[in-house]
């Protein structure tokens, strides 16, 4: 995949009790990870991103995607999925469509703990590290954030089909 358009963005690592954070400056030059949100209540989570989204006036969103070995998303891929299409749907509904692409984040987690020495780390660090590498390997792969119309409720297509999906080096991999 070609690299996306550069822009401001807020990459999500969503976890059970967790959502880790990153951010990038308008040009994709500079990633950023932010302090990890604690999962509440959605409409407080929301509240919170609606909060950061202005702040940092993001223009798209990633959202790390779990992947099993044959490309398909894992059971917290599919909680992820959920989390993200319902936020896409909530910042629409409140004036702020954003733009979604999703990110394959295998083992985001450790590789962030490897590359920053957080393994183990409960305080949300290691979360938004992983954040900060997907949005990296993002901002190298894409692919290009599909438009919110293609969340709406009444779609019919996947917009985590395989081929919208980046999958290439995945967050953080090594390559031997």
């Amino acid at each position: 995949m070609a690299p996306p358009r550069p822009r401001s963005v807020l990459a999500l690592d969503v976890g059970r009790r967790r959502i880790g954070l990153a951010g990038c400056d308008p040009l994709g030059v500079t990633v950023t990870p932010l302090p990890a949100l604690a999962r509440g209540e959605f409409q407080a989570d929301l509240e919170h991103l609606v909060e950061l989204v202005r702040q940092r006036r993001v223009a798209a969103l990633v959202v790390g995607l779990p992947l099993d070995a044959g490309q398909r998303p894992t059971a917290q891929g599919i909680h992820c999925r959920r989390y993200g299409l319902r936020l896409a749907r909530a910042l629409a509904a409140l004036g702020q469509p954003l733009p979604l692409a999703w990110v394959d984040e295998h083992a985001s987690s450790w590789a962030a703990g490897e590359r920053f020495g957080l393994h183990g780390d409960r305080s949300g660090r290691l979360d938004s590290a992983a954040a900060a590498l997907l949005l990296e390997q993002w901002l190298r792969e894409g692919p290009e954030p599909l438009d919110p119309a293609a969340f709406t409720a009444a779609s019919t297509a996947d917009p985590v089909a395989p081929a919208a999906i980046a999958v290439g080096s995945r967050a953080g991999a090594d390559s031997f």
